[in-house]
């Protein structure tokens, strides 16, 4: 159950955060969002590919938002 918990905060962190960037596209709100992506990483909640294919969708986002 801890774990169970531990893992829906950082899923729901991740979430709000990637709903953040997609609302206003800015390379500060960028880095927040790939930041709470790695930590996710880190604490084994997401898969490193997962994260990586996430990263390069915002990435790609901000090019478009910022073109």
């Amino acid at each position: 159950e801890k774990k169970n918990l531990r893992n829906r905060i950082v899923k729901s962190k991740v979430k709000t955060a990637v709903k953040k960037f997609e609302t206003e596209a800015t390379a500060a709100q960028y880095s927040l969002t790939t930041s709470a992506i790695d930590k996710a990483v880190a604490k084994g909640v997401m898969h490193k590919n997962t994260a990586n294919r996430r990263k390069a969708r915002l990435a790609k986002a901000l090019a478009k938002a910022e073109a």
